[in-house]
């Protein structure tokens, strides 16, 4: 069974996600913030991480980082709404450091699915 780690800050979200990718046969941890998913790969390496770009204490930029040194092997899909105020895109950011899919909040399950599919997850 493939493992997915989601890293968001959005409780709702992370509860949303488990429950459409549990229906769809992924295991699936959540962490609040880039650290705990960090920490969470530690104890049990997941297939791929999802992770939000902007989260409190450790953002999704510094899992990225983190994942890429320490767990080269996983695929990382960034995800981000950036936000009606934001002054630039950062999705093309994290394609340029390494992820290998970016999803541009909302999203639907399908085309996570579609994302999760096309990684060979």
């Amino acid at each position: 069974m493939p493992s997915v780690l989601i890293a968001d800050d959005d409780a709702s979200l992370r509860s949303a996600l488990k429950l459409a990718l549990e229906a769809n046969g992924y295991e699936v941890r959540l962490a609040a913030n880039g650290g705990e998913a960090l920490k969470l790969q530690r104890k049990a390496p997941s297939d791929v991480l999802i992770t939000d770009l902007f989260m409190p204490e450790s953002d999704g930029f510094e899992a990225i980082d983190g994942f890429r040194k320490g767990f080269p092997g996983t695929k990382i899909i960034a995800m981000s709404g950036e936000g009606k105020r934001a002054k630039h895109e950062y999705l093309p950011a994290a394609a340029l450091i390494g992820v290998e899919a970016t999803l541009k909040k909302p999203f639907q399950v399908a085309a996570l699915l579609q994302v999760l599919r096309s990684l060979g997850i």
